[in-house]
């Protein structure tokens, strides 16, 4: 009963004329800038924390909230029509959205793409309401040992990401291994593999890799491939219906998205790309038939468009019950509420329940606004395609070198892009998956930091990992992830002889 006083409590404070136009002004910027290669949630609402001076708290965080959750929404459509990811969340989307925008339905993909971030965003809500106390207290107990064994359950799941040869998708998995590693060791402050260069000193980020290897490498491959039949398929937009057997089809990764997705953001520092490449994995793993994915599966596009928006809702779990953020973006709305003199916490809920639960509730209104906003643009939006294929190619360089120089305002960042690019294109035309590279270079980092802090709280001990109940389990996991599939061609071969024997 009394969160149910709570939840009508925060309806009121979100129903309010001015939230209600904080949350339209909040999600229709995120939409546009999760469109737009490069710019992404993080930078929109750090410019927007001096606008929030003098606003009540409740209201600004309403307003970034509605920007940071509308960004990772509209990031799926430069994914499905460009193959450039506008924000991290967004970039397993490309890998069958794109694909459906090359047969020619590209409605569809988008159409998907905003059914299921509604779902998944809705879901997230309810639960965020309901277990928000509880789950945060069991996050809590995540160290880096369980974040380690975390990260490294993700990594053996590359073998899924291979598009052929799994040999192939593992060397790209240490390529971008090895590109994590650049940078200042944050433990030692030694500079490993910069070559002397500043620049690198901080690493590379993950928008010039994704950019490169993903919409540049699309742009090289155009280029060099004049395959009329594609092009003209990819310039029909297509029907924005979803059939009853499709929507069935998505039915259970919708529904097992939301709720692992919700909990993956829960996680402080997993977040909405993990959540996103971790969906996609798990659904291509249990699929009848895998092989669609990649190709155009409106379950590889269902799943991780599902996860990412669950997870944006997640994340705001450990940030407003803790003061812990659980993503990149979700550190910035904590300065911003800082800033605002309210410190988030266990003691939130009862000393600014209008913050708590008007952010919360507000969430509700914000799925609808995006639901409404994008569903009726998307054969506008769509009309992209039509573009004559030059112009279009110059565009996505342009909107890719921009994004990147926005974020640093470096010309080196530039010549990075390039490189990342032709690394792209090379592997693209030798046949080495892009997929694996971006998930390994995103989870290499944070694998790295929870192993040698863990060793450090064991002085150098690895039976650490095995002592701890949820670690070890995770490590069980990765260990059948990773052999599953042979496990699972074994059968096939043996059922396959004694079929044969019995014929």
């Amino acid at each position: 009963m009394e969160t149910l006083d709570s939840i009508l409590y925060g309806l009121q404070v979100a129903l309010s004329p001015e939230n209600l136009l904080f949350v339209f002004i909040g999600v229709l910027a995120g939409t546009v800038i999760g469109m737009l290669p490069g710019l992404g949630p993080i930078s929109a609402i750090a410019i927007m924390i001096p606008l929030s001076y003098g606003m009540d708290p409740a209201s600004a965080l309403i307003m970034m909230a509605g920007v940071y959750y509308g960004a990772v929404f509209g990031g799926s459509t430069s994914s499905i029509l460009l193959n450039a990811p506008g924000v991290a969340g967004t970039v397993a989307t490309s890998f069958d959205g794109y694909p459906l925008a090359q047969q020619g339905k590209a409605g569809k993909a988008l159409a998907v793409a905003a059914i299921c971030s509604f779902v998944g965003g809705t879901v997230g809500v309810v639960a965020l309401m309901l277990i928000a106390p509880g789950l945060a207290q069991f996050a809590v107990t995540f160290g880096p040992p369980e974040y380690f064994a975390l990260m490294l359950l993700g990594l053996t799941a590359i073998a899924s990401l291979s598009e052929g040869s799994v040999i192939k998708a593992f060397i790209a998995a240490v390529v971008g291994l090895m590109f994590a590693t650049v940078g200042i060791d944050a433990q030692t402050g030694t500079q490993r593999f910069t070559f002397g260069t500043p620049e690198l000193m901080e690493g590379i980020d993950f928008l010039i890799v994704a950019l490169g290897v993903f919409a540049l490498a699309e742009v090289g491959n155009l280029i060099l491939t004049r395959k009329r039949s594609t092009i003209d398929s990819a310039h029909k937009i297509g029907s924005l219906k979803v059939t009853k057997a499709e929507a069935k089809e998505m039915a259970g990764p919708v529904g097992r998205q939301s709720v692992m997705g919700f909990l993956i953001g829960v996680l402080p520092g997993a977040g909405a790309t993990i959540a996103s490449f971790l969906g996609y994995i798990t659904e291509k793993r249990l699929a009848k038939d895998s092989s669609q994915f990649g190709k155009g599966a409106v379950k590889g596009v269902a799943a991780p468009e599902t996860a990412n928006n669950a997870a944006c809702t997640g994340s705001f779990v450990p940030l407003l019950t803790l003061g812990i953020p659980g993503s990149g973006t979700t550190a910035v709305m904590l300065g911003a509420l800082l800033v605002l003199g309210v410190q988030p916490g266990p003691l939130m809920l009862t000393e600014r329940p209008d913050v708590f639960w008007g952010v919360v509730t507000s969430m509700y209104m914000g799925n609808l606004f995006l639901l409404v906003l994008n569903l009726p643009l998307i054969p506008f939006i769509a009309r992209v395609l039509l573009i004559p294929k030059p112009m279009l190619i110059t565009l996505v360089i342009l909107f890719c070198l921009i994004g990147v120089y926005g974020v640093s305002f470096s010309t080196f960042d530039l010549y990075l892009l390039i490189v990342f690019g032709i690394v792209g294109f090379i592997m693209r035309r030798f046949g080495f998956p892009a997929a694996p590279l971006i998930l390994a270079f995103i989870l290499g980092g944070m694998m790295e930091q929870s192993l040698r802090q863990s060793l450090t709280l064991s002085s150098g001990n690895w039976t650490i990992f095995a002592e701890r109940p949820i670690t070890l389990t995770l490590l069980l996991l990765g260990a059948l992830s990773l052999t599953w599939p042979l496990v699972k061609k074994w059968i096939h071969s043996r059922h396959q002889s004694n079929g044969g024997i019995a014929s």
